[in-house]
């Protein structure tokens, strides 16, 4: 079970948890912080009451040049993290062909896909996917749903803004709301 405590939030093995809230509320930084990514998160994270493991909990970038060596060719990238199983990239759309190329060489789209594939590649319990599909299209968003939902032990937080989105996927769904900044004896928003 990974939690954050503080807020309450936990995620258990093979379920899909939201969490949705404002524009700069600290879904991110909480994410970050549940993968083990530096972070300004004041609560502590818990992995089966301990600290977080290296490698079990994977984080998926919102934007995910972010999180690739622009020196590597995709193929490099995926298998710095294992073994990636051909099977699955297909049901993700990434032709072979694609993982011969630099990030830059790729489409938005094609790097999402890719990040996915390397999380998975992993073999994390826990992936926090930060708003992986909110720039893609439908047809690509539940491509990439449909392939995370098959992987039934994994836990995952899905981050979106997107409730729909959310109410699909999610067992349930959690709101961070801004919370009042306590300073010299007044709260401020």
């Amino acid at each position: 079970m990974l939690e954050a405590c503080g807020i309450g939030l936990t995620i258990a093995k093979g379920e899909i948890v939201g969490l949705t809230g404002p524009t700069g509320v600290g879904k991110t930084t909480l994410g970050r912080a549940l993968a083990g990514l530096p972070s300004r998160w004041p609560g502590a994270v818990a992995l089966d009451g301990g600290p977080v493991a290296l490698g079990a909990v994977q984080y998926l970038h919102q934007h995910p040049i972010l999180a690739m060596n622009p020196r590597w060719h995709l193929r490099r990238i995926v298998e710095e993290a294992g073994p990636h199983d051909p099977d699955l990239a297909a049901r993700l759309g990434i032709a072979p062909a694609v993982l011969d190329r630099f990030p830059h060489e790729a489409s938005g789209g094609q790097l999402q896909r890719i990040s996915v594939l390397r999380g998975l590649a992993a073999r994390p319990r826990f992936l926090i996917a930060d708003e992986i599909t909110a720039p893609l299209d439908a047809i690509t968003q539940a491509r990439i749903w449909k392939a995370l939902a098959a992987r039934p032990g994994i836990g995952i937080l899905a981050i979106s803004h997107d409730r729909a989105l959310l109410d699909r996927i999610a067992v349930r769904t959690v709101v961070l709301k801004p919370q009042p900044i306590v300073a010299a004896g007044r709260a401020r928003y």
